[in-house]
């Protein structure tokens, strides 16, 4: 039997050598993923940047979809289904890479500037798989944890969730969480206008590692410049891989679009489209394949820390800054921002909490439950 052909992004980390037995696999820059090079080409594994619509898919035998993502905006899904095109992807495989990352611009915001988090409320606009972790750490670091979701209000009812007024009123800090829609009343793209930022009573703190275009670039800088937002960490920007230096220079953390490239994040993403080609194409591949051996980090597996005279903030600020270094990639971007996907390309090695073994002496019960409910192990 003739063996299918899958056309790949070349920077789909853990993929080479999985699917040759089974498929024919060409490996290509997303730049290189086109109309023509696509020709005769079954399925597609994609990320992000390779924009799935009728350009790219009209006169082609693509059959599936995969994109190695939790978003799916760079598909038109609509094209696909009227066309017979199935597509799938990856909800949930990098949550807990945005956990960590959220997690250390928390921390790194309240050591910056001398804040208690127990006295700080958060609000979390989209708690879905990503928001809901994002949810579980701002409780564990004793935030009052506001929810926006309309979609979930409508399904599940309003006891769990607030309007986006009301976050607004109440949140000393806006995270945000969403997917990216244009239309429909659950539309996202420019969420946070000039109209949003107009009704902050008070100076807050702003987050985004959703995508760039759900805040609304110059809004977000007049918003900056009025000292209506005062401290902002940015993942995403509009027009990436280009970054408006203006809100570049004016944002306190800057990264580029790596919040969930921990190398857990990446192995369920690519695990996920693996194991969905194989059961679609009826390949052969054994059931629930993941990575044999993940690469380990430059820095200690193990963490020990004297907890004596310390807060629990304190301690879990230090063990977490240890997993991940936010400022490092912050300095990266600043320095090459016109490398963006270089720098998404050539990231280093990132491992989640659960990777890391923490020696604690001197603890306390609180900061023991803490540890282990973000996912620490301890020794």
């Amino acid at each position: 039997m003739k063996k299918i052909k899958i056309i790949a992004d070349d920077k789909i980390p853990f993929l080479r050598n999985v699917l040759e037995p089974f498929a024919e696999m060409i490996y290509l820059p997303f730049t290189q993923i086109t109309k023509n090079t696509i020709k005769n080409a079954d399925a597609l594994i994609i990320r992000t940047r390779t924009k799935c619509d009728e350009n790219l898919l009209s006169g082609n035998n693509i059959k599936l979809i995969a994109t190695a993502t939790i978003g799916y905006d760079h598909i038109d899904t609509n094209y696909c289904n009227a066309n017979n095109i199935s597509w799938i992807n990856a909800p949930g495989s990098n949550s807990s890479s945005v956990k960590q990352y959220i997690a250390a611009a928390l921390l790194y915001f309240a050591e910056k500037r001398n804040i208690k988090l127990e006295e700080v409320s958060i609000g979390i606009v989209g708690v879905g798989n990503v928001g809901s972790k994002v949810a579980e750490v701002s409780k564990i670091l004793d935030l009052r944890t506001l929810l926006n979701d309309p979609p979930r209000e409508r399904s599940e009812g309003k006891q769990n969730f607030i309007s986006l007024e009301q976050l607004i009123e109440e949140s000393k800090i806006i995270t945000f969480h969403v997917p990216l829609s244009f239309t429909g009343q659950d539309k996202t793209f420019h969420l946070a206008d000039k109209n949003f930022f107009n009704k902050f009573s008070e100076p807050k703190t702003i987050f985004n590692s959703s995508r760039g275009e759900v805040i609304h670039t110059n809004a977000l800088i007049d918003a900056i410049n009025l000292s209506k937002v005062y401290f902002s960490a940015l993942d995403v920007w509009e027009g990436e891989p280009n970054v408006n230096q203006q809100l570049l220079n004016l944002t306190n953390i800057a990264t580029p679009h790596i919040a969930g490239y921990s190398v857990e994040g990446k192995a369920n993403a690519t695990a996920h489209c693996v194991n969905e080609i194989n059961k679609y194409f009826n390949l052969g591949l054994s059931p629930n394949w993941y990575p044999s051996k993940l690469p380990d980090p430059y820095q200690s597996k193990m963490v020990k820390i004297d907890c004596a005279g310390k807060s629990k903030q304190d301690v879990i600020t230090k063990i977490i800054m240890h997993t991940y270094d936010i400022l490092k990639d912050d300095g990266q971007l600043r320095k090459k921002s016109n490398n963006f996907e270089m720098l998404r390309s050539e990231y280093y090695v990132r491992r989640e909490f659960d990777f890391y073994e923490v020696q604690l002496i001197h603890p306390n019960k609180s900061i023991e439950e803490s540890l282990v409910n973000l996912g620490f192990k301890l020794i």
